[in-house]
């Protein structure tokens, strides 16, 4: 790899590796006896492997993957919290992180020792954090709770005085965990906007986040990790589409079918609530919406879209399309879109699969299916046999 001179972050053949200890399984007599015979049944596990990139002076960087994908681990790293087994990290100015809950506080420490502290391991003077305590404090919006013990706050309170107490230092370089996600929507606004002002200053940032649709707005670029290994960086709706593809491989395994003709492709899906805000997870009773991509290399008449979803299993609970619902598509070229929007969603918690398709008005010509490809989480309230809610009431008669 070849970085600029001027990056603010370089990351050179980056792996992180840690010894485990035990096998997968082993019983307490097995660790005793290897323990006795002197064996070892340690392993090497590597949280990242041969990771390259660089980061430019102003440039935000949005890493994403799965959960275990090595996306903390190398955070920790640019940070200096933790050495890498092989590789280096440079960096090029005052680094300032946000990795965990709490992570720099001392518990029984109040939220006002805990900002001249965390200013102090800054390199800060106590003069200098007093000069921007004020700012601190009000953003946070503790002021009340600033001379409690941190042990004390609630996870809100710990994000909102973590974050304030990490900008307001003013560091050259941001590093995000998805700590963000334990505050407010409020609060997120104001980070949001915090982040904005630091891009105009030219400041660069490292964040992590599994919310897709936060995380593409603020990122130049965009990482994707998958188990410690680089899968791709490039511009974010890229990078994100290829993390979506292999969630989805995963998320269905063996359900999931691609075939058809070829004369119209669908593009991608993306799915968002029935008030139009992009979702990951969707509540019981909540609406949904689809929009479906597609691209026609020469015009298709009278195309029909449908759609389909199942159990995670594959059985089918419902199914339509424009045929069905009334909706006329005369004529098709080149790239568009169509919506799709369904009522509130009655099932019970669980990972459900969409399908969708297009074909000829005749149904005769499949142009393009993808079978149980589109997997969505659904988190209900109440419980109840079977994977629908039907509204139903009791009574003695």
């Amino acid at each position: 790899m070849t970085a600029s001179p001027n990056a603010a972050i370089v990351v050179r053949d980056l792996s992180k590796r840690f010894r485990l200890q035990g096998g997968p399984g082993q019983t307490l007599k097995a660790a005793i006896l290897d323990r006795l015979r002197h064996r070892s049944a340690a392993r090497d596990f590597y949280a990242l492997r041969h990771v390259d990139f660089s980061v430019a002076p102003g440039e935000t960087l949005g890493i994403i993957g799965s959960n275990g994908a090595g996306k903390s681990t190398l955070l920790s790293v640019v940070a200096g919290t933790m050495e890498p087994s092989e590789g280096s990290v440079e960096t090029r100015g005052k680094v300032s992180s946000l990795l965990e809950l709490g992570a720099g506080f001392h518990p029984d420490l109040t939220g006002r020792e805990n900002v001249f502290l965390y200013g102090a391991i800054m390199g800060l003077s106590r003069q200098q954090m007093a000069q921007r305590f004020d700012a601190i404090v009000d953003f946070a919006g503790i002021a009340d709770f600033i001379d409690q013990p941190v042990k004390h706050y609630s996870s809100g309170m710990y994000v909102r005085l973590g974050f304030a107490v990490a900008v307001e230092v003013d560091p050259d370089i941001l590093l995000i965990d998805e700590v963000l996600a334990v505050g407010d929507a409020a609060f997120q606004r104001k980070c949001l906007d915090k982040m904005s002002t630091f891009r105009e200053q030219g400041k660069s940032m490292l964040i992590i986040s599994h919310d897709l649709a936060t995380i593409q707005s603020v990122s130049d670029r965009i990482l994707f990790l998958d188990h410690g290994e680089v899968q791709g960086i490039g511009r974010p709706a890229d990078v994100i589409g290829d993390y979506r593809s292999m969630a989805r491989k995963r998320d269905t395994g063996d359900l999931s079918k691609e075939w058809g003709t070829g004369e119209v492709t669908i593009t991608d899906v993306t799915f968002a609530t029935g008030e139009g805000d992009p979702v990951e997870t969707f509540q019981q009773g909540m609406g949904l919406r689809a929009r479906i991509a597609y691209e026609a290399a020469d015009a298709i008449e009278n195309p029909i879209f449908g759609f389909a979803l199942s159990d995670s299993q594959g059985r089918l609970i419902y199914g339509s399309n424009t045929q069905i619902d009334g909706l006329a598509i005369p004529r098709i070229e080149g790239k568009g879109a169509v919506g799709l929007a369904l009522g509130d969603l009655p099932m019970s918690s669980g990972t459900y699969l969409f399908s969708f398709s297009v074909h000829s008005s005749d149904h005769r010509q499949n142009y393009h299916r993808l079978d149980h490809a589109f997997p969505i989480d659904v988190e209900a309230d109440s419980d109840f046999e079977g994977c629908c809610r039907i509204p139903s009431s009791w009574s003695l008669v």
